[in-house]
């Protein structure tokens, strides 16, 4: 590994969203190496405030694109549901080969202020994104209400909460380039 390689990973990270995905499967190597790498993120006393719920079958995925729509439906004043809306935020779910659910795991007895956690969880999520680009995948982060707010449905515990879904999947051959910018570092940092 060099500075360079570790650049470049960092750098050509991007979001993807889930119509440019294949139906193509991802292997279990890679799925393991995106779940294994999560686990490996920062966390102040090891805390490791993370849960994965992996939805691969299309069963599963299909389960979770009718609780996005139902949930839609019932949490959506009637005047503001579309049909194309309706269909973006259940459609992901089976555009994508891969889902993960994204569960914060708040260790009450730690007495870590929640946002540690969710800083833990973030890195977390970052290595599950470097992971994916490392291995030539799309991958993308999404944190709509209607899942964060779910409970039954992932069968989360008292402490627990779901932070979003994590979309990944191989990209279609005619997938766009996806070019990013930010700021110059030296616009942001302090060097003392």
């Amino acid at each position: 590994m060099t500075l360079e390689s570790i650049n470049q990973l960092i750098r050509n990270r991007r979001t993807v969203f889930t119509e440019f995905y294949s139906q193509e499967e991802i292997s279990d190597e890679v799925v393991n190496s995106i779940l294994e790498n999560a686990t490996w993120a920062p966390t102040h006393k090891k805390t490791q405030p993370w849960r994965f719920i992996v939805y691969r079958s299309l069963e599963s995925r299909q389960a979770l694109s009718e609780m996005l729509r139902d949930n839609y439906r019932a949490n959506t004043p009637e005047a503001d549901q579309t049909e194309i809306k309706e269909k973006k935020i259940s459609g992901r779910p089976l555009q994508a080969p891969l889902a993960i659910a994204i569960i914060l795991c708040k260790n009450e007895d730690s007495g870590l202020p929640e946002w540690e956690e969710v800083a833990a969880l973030a890195c977390a999520v970052q290595n599950m994104y470097l992971t994916c680009t490392g291995t030539g995948l799309g991958a993308f982060w999404s944190t709509p209400g209607l899942a964060t707010k779910e409970r039954a449905f992932y069968n989360l515990a008292e402490n627990e909460k779901c932070l979003g879904l994590f979309y990944a999947g191989k990209l279609k051959e005619q997938s766009p380039e996806f070019g990013s910018t930010r700021k110059d570092w030296k616009e942001v940092a302090q060097i003392l």
